[in-house]
């Protein structure tokens, strides 16, 4: 909604990062006021989502690392260690990437492989009722290895990029 409305606002001039185009005088009637609106809203939204995104983070990683143990609400010092763990990896990460694209082509060549091709290859390897034949598990073992192959190119290629950019800028 964000880009659509900025979009229109903006038609043929609106930035990559919606956001930039509010750093301008927009040409109307208190521009300075809908330019402040426009950022805190932004911000708010933030705010609230955040919390709503992070409680299935903390609780899947929990699960993957402590799978035996006591529930996380019972556990007050992996629930602390876990979240100031998890808050300080995302903190570093917004600090250090340049760019919200570079953070984009990684989570794209890495989570679109992994929905597409590498988890439903592993449903079928871990069939539980034994539906899936031989021929079945081959091809999703044959699918894992060329996902995970075209993945390693994918990271390679968008480190290969970066490193070239930022080489190309320093000099």
């Amino acid at each position: 909604m964000i880009s659509f409305f900025g979009f229109l606002l903006f038609g043929e001039g609106t930035l990559d990062d919606v956001l930039a185009n509010f750093d301008t005088d927009l040409g109307i009637p208190f521009s300075a006021v809908l330019n402040d609106a426009v950022r805190l809203s932004y911000a708010a939204h933030l705010m609230l989502v955040f919390p709503v995104v992070f409680f299935p983070l903390r609780l899947n990683i929990d699960g993957l690392l402590f799978s035996k143990s006591k529930p996380l609400v019972m556990d007050n010092f992996r629930f602390a260690s876990l979240t100031i763990s998890l808050i300080s990896v995302i903190f570093l990460g917004a600090n250090f990437i340049p760019s919200i694209w570079d953070a984009f082509q990684f989570t794209g060549a890495t989570a679109a492989v992994c929905i597409g091709f590498i988890f439903p290859a592993a449903i079928i390897l871990r069939d539980r009722y034994n539906i899936a034949t031989k021929g079945d598990k081959i091809l999703s073992v044959f699918m894992i290895v060329v996902a995970v192959a075209s993945n390693a190119v994918a990271i390679y290629s968008d480190a290969y990029a970066l490193i070239k950019q930022n080489k190309t800028s320093r000099e």
